[in-house]
């Protein structure tokens, strides 16, 4: 089928904040890229921490982690995990809430040249026995007040080593090794390479596994450093889990690419969020709606400083407009941003141009900087602006498929776009 070829420069992002696009090809499909980008994400990290090595990394209760002491315990993890045996290509599964250790492990993992599986802390045995056994984990990072979730030896014989955290669990060693191994060198992966398979909450039937490249990685995280304007002096609120999509890519990596701060919410109520927000001046988040509405129904709601918070961002359903109006009451500075994706986006496909929001409050904004968006009849035909339709998404942020799942790929990739099933309409506008 014949589709109009993408303008550029994207007309919703001036060319003067965005770094030279060109047309490249990955996995067999063509689009838009950021020319100038990190080779792969040791690269991102090792240029971050040679420019913020004093900045702090990571909030999470009474521990302060500087980048380069995030970059020490990362270099002993994975020194540690090299000694025992893993190597480039090998699945760690991280079954951890948000805290330090689920940043060491994604970090070690990535340094081996490895794939971190990320788990949701609330998956229970069969979900967590079924992932561990679909993507073939060699090693497991848990919270050892989960060990009871997790498999039995001879129930998951690839399973060869596991790492607890906060504890002792049977069959399992610290992640922090006991005595220091030697140092490794960081593996240079190629960027097309999975660097990270997040499974899919599906409705029905088992979960299907997005394998995150380090290409499709890093290119979100630059749209959202560009599209929300972020920087080293940004601290950003981890209120969702860690092994979600938006809390790995739009809060962790995000923050770790531009040298900005991780504020880490074990676990989301709104009182805490509110004081560490305040205590710590956050000034960034990407949550669900609903956080701001529980936050909003806090009796000292006004009472916290949140002066510092700029970007408010949020997706995954829709925000009430008498929520973005009390918010705009009580937090004049604050700006809402709306966001769209999903797994297979690598997070972000559209974000709201910073200050667009209260124009368009039912609007999730415009395709991000490097990315491609049709909407289209059940033929498979591009529908007229303002038509509603099936979105179809394409650019270097959509994953190329799913881990060993080739028949699910071909049913939802097609002629390089990925097939949302969600419906939308494009106005006039973008």
């Amino acid at each position: 089928m014949a589709l109009a070829m993408l303008h550029y420069p994207p007309k919703n992002w001036p060319p003067e904040h965005l770094p030279r696009l060109r047309r490249e090809a990955h996995f067999g499909r063509v689009f838009n890229c950021f020319a100038e980008r990190p080779a792969q994400l040791n690269a991102m990290f090792a240029h971050t921490l040679s420019l913020h090595a004093a900045r702090e990394a990571l909030v999470c209760a009474d521990q302060r982690i500087s980048y380069a002491e995030l970059d020490q315990t990362t270099v002993r993890v994975a020194a540690g995990m090299a000694r025992d045996g893993l190597c480039a290509g090998d699945r760690i599964a991280i079954l951890c809430a948000n805290t330090p250790e689920f940043v060491y492990a994604l970090l070690a993992a990535f340094r081996l040249g490895a794939i971190a599986v990320p788990i949701n802390v609330r998956e229970q045995k069969p979900g967590i026995a079924y992932m561990l056994q679909q993507c073939g984990a060699r090693a497991m990072v848990f919270d050892a007040d989960l060990a009871h979730r997790i498999p039995a030896p001879e129930e998951a014989p690839q399973l060869a080593l596991r790492y607890a955290v906060g504890g002792e669990a049977p069959h399992a060693r610290p992640l922090m090794p006991q005595e220091p191994a030697p140092a490794i060198a960081a593996a240079v992966p190629s960027e097309d390479e999975t660097a990270v398979i997040v499974y899919t909450s599906g409705t029905t039937g088992h979960p299907k596994g997005a394998m995150l490249t380090h290409l499709n990685l890093i290119h979100s995280v630059m749209h959202f450093e560009h599209c929300m304007e972020l920087g080293p002096g940004d601290r950003s609120l981890l209120a969702v889990p860690a092994s979600h999509v938006t809390g790995l890519v739009a809060v962790i990596l995000a923050m770790l690419r531009v040298g900005a701060c991780v504020l880490m919410l074990r676990e989301f109520k709104a009182r805490p969020f509110l004081e560490l927000a305040s205590r710590e001046h956050m000034t960034h988040t990407l949550v669900v709606p609903a956080i701001y509405n529980l936050c909003l129904r806090e009796p000292d709601f006004e009472r916290h400083d949140l002066r510092h918070w700029r970007i408010g961002g949020f997706g995954g359903a829709p925000m009430p407009e008498g929520t973005i109006k009390a918010l705009a009451a009580k937090l004049p500075r604050l700006t809402p941003v709306n966001a769209y994706g999903a797994t297979e986006t690598t997070s972000p496909a559209t974000s709201m141009p910073l200050g667009r929001q209260p124009d368009h409050l039912d609007s999730v904004g415009a395709v991000v900087p490097c990315g491609e968006l049709r909407v289209m009849d059940d033929a498979g035909r591009e529908v007229a602006p303002g038509e509603a339709g099936e979105i179809w998404i394409a650019g270097p942020m959509v994953v190329p498929g799913y881990w060993d799942d080739a028949a699910a790929t071909g049913r939802e990739f097609y002629g390089g776009y990925w097939k949302s099933g969600d419906i939308g309409s494009i106005d006039a506008e973008g």
